[in-house]
């Protein structure tokens, strides 16, 4: 029995409500916060750092997934771990050593993993899956909220699925982009057991229907 995870994105939340929105989602139903990080520089757009990380950590018990937009990534992991992280992933293009990039997270407490935008080939994972505690495939081009689910990253999806299956490691596989009431179905059905979403969740008033409709959906499969 596959366990599916709702993982809103705080990119899409009240800034100015944080502390409350992040407790308001959780009390929802969500079992991950997702937390987005842009540089400015790897994409176009300028989000929060390691201090707003480590300001909503004691309003939520549930992980911390942390997916890092940012080049150069080292630098910066072992301030995010410190944060709260629980989970860390990051772009194989935005890392000189992936490799040590990987090895890095796990030293600093955390699980690592790798995101895959709808043009990065998955063959990065050939030499690292023993490393790999996520897998994160974008279903829209990263650096705004707010976009359409690309259908082509239903395919990419159900080969990660595949090497994920084939490796024989419990690793979480999870999908970012466009996702809502309607689609999360079709992105379970390729291999997704993780699924961010934020304005489908931040942008409507009752958290906890829009979570409900989504895990109604997911029900069944």
């Amino acid at each position: 029995m596959t366990t599916f995870r709702i993982a809103p994105s705080i990119l899409s939340a009240d800034f100015a409500r944080l502390g409350e929105e992040v407790r308001n989602v959780v009390a929802a139903g969500a079992d991950i916060i997702h937390f987005d990080v842009m540089d400015n520089h790897y994409v176009p757009n300028l989000t929060v750092g390691p201090l707003v990380c480590q300001a909503i950590r004691p309003h939520v018990q549930v992980p911390i997934d942390v997916h890092l937009m940012v080049k150069p990534v080292d630098r910066i992991i072992p301030d995010f771990a410190k944060a709260g992280a629980n989970i860390i992933t990051f772009h194989p293009e935005a890392s000189e050593h992936i490799d040590r990039s990987l090895q890095l997270i796990r030293d600093n407490g955390c699980k690592a993993g790798l995101v895959f935008n709808p043009a990065t080939p998955l063959s990065y994972l050939d030499h690292v899956m023993d490393k790999i505690d996520m897998i994160l495939i974008m279903s829209v081009n990263p650096g705004f909220g707010g976009q359409s689910f690309i259908p082509q990253a239903l395919k990419k999806i159900a080969e990660a699925r595949r090497r994920i299956d084939e490796s024989g490691r419990d690793i979480m596989l999870e999908v970012d982009g466009g996702i809502k009431i309607d689609n999360i179905k079709a992105a379970a059905e390729a291999g997704a057991d993780t699924f961010v979403a934020g304005s489908a969740i931040f942008g409507q008033p009752d958290y906890k229907a829009v979570i409900d409709a989504m895990r109604g959906q997911l029900a069944s499969l």
